[in-house]
């Protein structure tokens, strides 16, 4: 089965019920399942018509909006490859992924339009931008190509060992495995109504939010951005049934119900967690306030969902839980030989749901995956992990290759460090994590100065070549950055931050 296949399911089981509802600007705009897939049959065949082809890649860089989930049901449908992208990049960023993924089309909005103006790639190809909130799209029946499980819906840019970013190629069997297997693991229903504050540029709001609740035949109250005030009003005074967040969403609502006297939620049956570890203080401190025991949940964007903890049984703060249906797990040590549980390794897994490699880089497709005994091709996690002996829920216990998870977004610390040494006066940078109660993690950088550097200026040149989840919070000036013989940087061996 295809990725349109499943979601279509609903439109002929209950076309006229409410898929979606856009709390835009001006009003509550509402779509029956009939309406959404009209619409975006028109819009696909207005694609079709402009020329795209199946396997062609559509960028997207706009925030949440109808015209959103509109877009996304109508690529799909093309047989061409979605590549959403975060609406805070900035123009090294969008040069790097425009260059490596090649665009056919690039839908924005108009808040996006301008960050895509001075992009060296988009003007030599000159690559069309389509206004997504144009009224322009005609009215008609789109009759989309043949597809195949095997074939990539998605191109999702994540972190790499380089510090760029690679595109991770999803296809529609890896949709399908992990949308059904969420189905059956949080029971969803067609009566669930999901409150989705996520940003859907993101594998947590698109996957696991909106794909699973067009999918469930269930309804989405889809809100541009995340305020928690106005969350807790909306779980409190409406029928939203689920509601999944980022760790450092979950912070910002403790804070704001500390200050309050904590409503009930009447009809929430499911809060999620994801996207980075959620701290076990918060996971209790949530309980205490409100009743819910929030569900953490474990994945990857090369890999969609891992692991759960279950929905019916203990919810461990500080654990995963247990594997997803249809996922396998291991995990070894140093020599990818299996450890037993209560042992510390790296984590591997394999399934339906794991990707089919990363665009145009077989080098690091071939280091990802590891072969067993049998053949079967296991994917390096990048995460050091450990299963409990009694229950064997899985703990995580950090990334094995210094990734830093700020606000549930990936950051790379080479990224970080390739743009304070190109800043006048910087000669050598090391960025690590520091603990944040409300970030999650943050980057914080090591410098030696040629001569003095201002930090301000300096700051203010990260700001301007990087998204501002990036931007060092911190800068320390050292005299030498710690290095082993052959001259390895040894950041274990950097001040506490």
């Amino acid at each position: 089965m295809n990725l349109p296949d499943l979601l279509r399911i609903p439109l002929h089981q209950t076309p006229d019920k409410c898929a979606l509802e856009f709390a835009a600007a001006d009003a509550v705009r509402r779509w029956t399942y009939a309406k959404l897939h009209r619409k975006a049959d028109c819009f696909a065949s207005w694609l079709l018509g402009q020329g795209l082809a199946k396997g062609d890649r559509v960028m997207i860089m706009a925030a949440n909006s109808d015209h959103f989930v509109v877009a996304c049901l109508a690529v799909w449908q093309t047989g061409a490859i979605l590549v959403p992208v975060n609406t805070r990049y900035r123009k090294s960023e969008l040069a790097h992924i425009v260059g490596d993924c090649q665009p056919a089309l690039i839908l924005a909005d108009n808040a996006c339009v301008g960050h895509l103006a001075d992009i060296a790639g988009i003007k030599r190809k000159r690559i069309p931008v389509h206004d997504l909130e144009s009224d322009s799209v005609p009215h008609e029946s789109a009759d989309p190509p043949p597809l195949s499980g095997d074939d990539t819906c998605m191109l999702l840019y994540t972190s790499g060992t380089t510090g760029l970013c690679k595109g991770a190629m999803i296809s529609h069997n890896n949709m399908v495995a992990t949308v059904t297997g969420l189905l059956a693991a949080w029971a969803w229903r067609p009566d669930d109504v999901l409150l989705l504050t996520l940003p859907l540029f993101h594998v947590h709001g698109l996957q696991v939010g909106l794909t699973c609740a067009l999918a469930a035949g269930a309804t989405v109250l889809l809100h541009s951005s995340f305020d928690a005030e106005a969350t807790i009003g909306e779980l409190s005074q409406t029928r939203a049934s689920l509601f999944f967040g980022v760790p450092t969403m979950y912070y910002r609502l403790i804070q704001a119900l500390e200050a309050m006297t904590p409503p009930q939620f009447p009809r929430m049956r499911l809060f999620c967690s994801g996207s980075g570890p959620l701290a076990a203080e918060d996971h209790r401190t949530f309980e205490r306030l409100t009743g819910h025991v929030i569900l953490e949940r474990y994945g990857m964007t090369e890999t969609g969902m891992n692991f759960s903890n279950p929905l019916a049984g203990p919810r461990i703060p500080g654990s995963v839980g247990l594997p997803l249906p249809g996922v396998s797990a291991r995990v070894v040590d140093a020599d990818d030989r299996s450890v037993p549980p209560g042992t510390e390794g790296w984590l591997l897994v394999r399934g339906s749901n794991v990707f089919k490699g990363y665009w145009n880089n077989p080098e690091a497709t071939s280091a990802a995956f590891v072969p067993d005994a049998y053949g079967h091709l296991w994917f390096r996690t990048g995460d050091m992990a450990v299963l409990d002996p009694d229950s064997h829920y899985l703990t995580l216990l950090g990334r094995g290759h210094e990734l830093i998870i700020c606000g549930g977004i990936n950051v790379y610390p080479r990224e970080i460090e390739e743009v304070l040494i190109a800043h006048d006066g910087v000669r050598e940078a090391a960025v690590v994590g520091r603990g944040d109660p409300e970030w999650g993690q943050v980057p914080v950088a090591f410098l030696v100065a040629d001569r003095p550097v201002d930090t301000g200026s300096l700051l203010d040149h990260c700001r301007s070549h990087l998204a501002s989840f990036k931007a060092p919070r911190t800068c320390h000036f050292v005299d030498e950055l710690p290095r082993n013989a052959l001259g390895k940087l040894q950041k274990f061996a950097l001040p506490k931050p």
